[in-house]
């Protein structure tokens, strides 16, 4: 067969596969032969043949064909392999450029949050944050975005074994006001740390999903409460909350909330 005949040949196929894509019940075969306009012995051959290899399904009932768990199977190791800090990078940048305090990026281990990058805004403040430090999941942005999108009984068993440990005076440590605080952070879509971690430090973050609509990381704004002021945060919150769904979408999230 020739390279043109070669080319032509998977071009079909692609378009099998595209069209069985869109389909969640499946198309019959006559179906799929209009679709993509090719002759219904074409269509047959290539179906087979993605059938023999797990590509496709066909369904005993109905007969009809639709996408088989191999395309998961490969969708999944590609998922997989995604670098969410090599794709959150950038988001850290803008967020840094837009707002000039610290922009960080944790992912959840255990009961506590990690930090695996930062992106210094034009401010120099002091701040306890470095890559590869751990933080508390309760007291921080960070980490209630994270908690908050965990079921309550997933909650109580992470910080079952540290409990709310108070860090300033205004440290969330009551249970009750723990699940009130990430109700509100879930209407809202992004969580915010009023020096509840470190003293005179204000925080701002979003939480950032994978393609199995998990929860993988979060992101943040940090910055002395002199400059992350409260009338500041609906608009920090904004940039964090686009900034995580961004991030989210190019993880393969398809939710509505993040």
């Amino acid at each position: 067969m020739s390279g043109t005949a070669n080319t032509q040949a998977l071009e079909r196929a692609l378009t099998i596969l595209e069209a069985l894509a869109g389909e969640k019940e499946g198309l019959g075969l006559n179906e799929v032969a209009r679709r993509v306009g090719l002759h219904k012995s074409t269509v047959y051959r290539l179906l087979q043949t993605f059938k023999e290899y797990g590509y496709v399904e066909r369904e005993a009932d109905h007969g009809k064909y639709r996408l088989g768990l191999k395309i998961l199977e490969l969708s999944g190791q590609i998922l997989d392999r995604i670098d969410v800090r090599t794709i959150a990078h950038p988001f850290l940048e803008e967020l840094a450029a837009k707002s000039n305090e610290v922009a960080h990026l944790v992912i959840p281990d255990g009961d506590e949050a990690v930090y695996i990058d930062k992106v210094e805004g034009n401010r120099t403040i002091r701040m306890h944050s470095q890559i590869g430090r751990r933080v508390p999941l309760h007291s921080t942005a960070v980490g209630k975005a994270i908690l908050a999108y965990l079921t309550w009984p997933e909650v109580q068993d992470l910080l079952a074994r540290k409990g709310l440990p108070r860090f300033t005076a205004r440290t969330i440590t009551e249970w009750t006001e723990l699940a009130k605080e990430l109700e509100g952070i879930r209407q809202r879509g992004y969580a915010v740390d009023n020096g509840e971690n470190e003293e005179g430090i204000r925080c701002v973050g979003a939480p950032i999903f994978d393609y199995q609509n998990r929860v993988v990381a979060a992101l943040s704004i940090s910055g002395s409460e002199v400059h992350v002021t409260e009338e500041r945060i609906p608009e920090l919150g904004g940039l964090v909350r686009w900034a995580g769904r961004e991030i989210s979408r190019r993880l393969g999230f398809r939710g509505g909330d993040a």
